[in-house]
């Protein structure tokens, strides 16, 4: 399947990732609750919900194409733009807050597969800065030419990968995990990485819509 720049997906989902946010602390604080188990499920809830976001996506990509090849080309110019915002508030936001994540100790409790798989689909179905970048960001990748539904779920079939990779990598070192999502330091550099990315990935997809 052409999906445009796919190279450049892949950097930039993987790397945004890896940034500690809402799911990193979610899984780390059911990891802490009940174990590995609870991680995992929570991880695995929260990276169904992607495709959530991804079919919502595609339905406006698609009424978008219905309209005009001009109005798409418009949309990703403005996502685009949404993207090099959004690198710059993390950029900004390292100067502003040092500290890092806040992830309280859990009480053992007992595992339940259905609680986990629940908190984690409904923490990002219900995030509203997921809806937001997936609608921002899948559209820069989309083939015109090819179905935006197919090529949404693929990208978030790459991201759900990923995503249960590193999170329930997190989960199996739960430990040193906590000790780098409180480090400021780290939070710091991740923070750079993340502003640097979406910057230069912003720039770079409004620079090819230009004459």
């Amino acid at each position: 399947m052409d999906i445009l720049n796919f190279e450049a997906f892949l950097i930039a989902i993987t790397i945004l990732t890896l940034t500690p946010g809402l799911d990193t602390a979610l899984v780390i604080r059911n990891t802490s609750r009940s174990g590995l188990a609870d991680g995992c499920m929570t991880s695995f809830g929260i990276c169904s919900g992607l495709f959530v976001h991804a079919f919502f996506s595609a339905v406006g990509i698609s009424a978008i194409l219905a309209q005009s090849a001009e109005l798409f080309q418009m949309v990703k110019m403005v996502g685009a733009a949404y993207l090099i915002w959004l690198g710059l508030s993390s950029l900004r936001a390292i100067s502003k807050n040092g500290v890092g994540m806040q992830v309280g100790e859990e009480v053992q409790q007992a595992y339940s597969a259905k609680r986990s798989l629940r908190e984690g689909f409904l923490s990002n179905v219900l995030n509203p800065k997921t809806a937001v970048f997936y609608l921002a960001f899948l559209p820069q990748f989309v083939n015109p030419e090819g179905s935006p539904l197919l090529q949404s779920m693929l990208m978030a079939s790459v991201h759900f990968i990923i995503a249960m990779v590193w999170q329930c990598g997190l989960s199996s070192i739960l430990n040193s995990a906590k000790n780098l999502i409180e480090n400021g330091r780290f939070m710091q550099w991740m923070e750079s990485i993340t502003g640097m990315v979406l910057v230069g990935l912003g720039i770079k997809l409004l620079m090819e819509e230009s004459p």
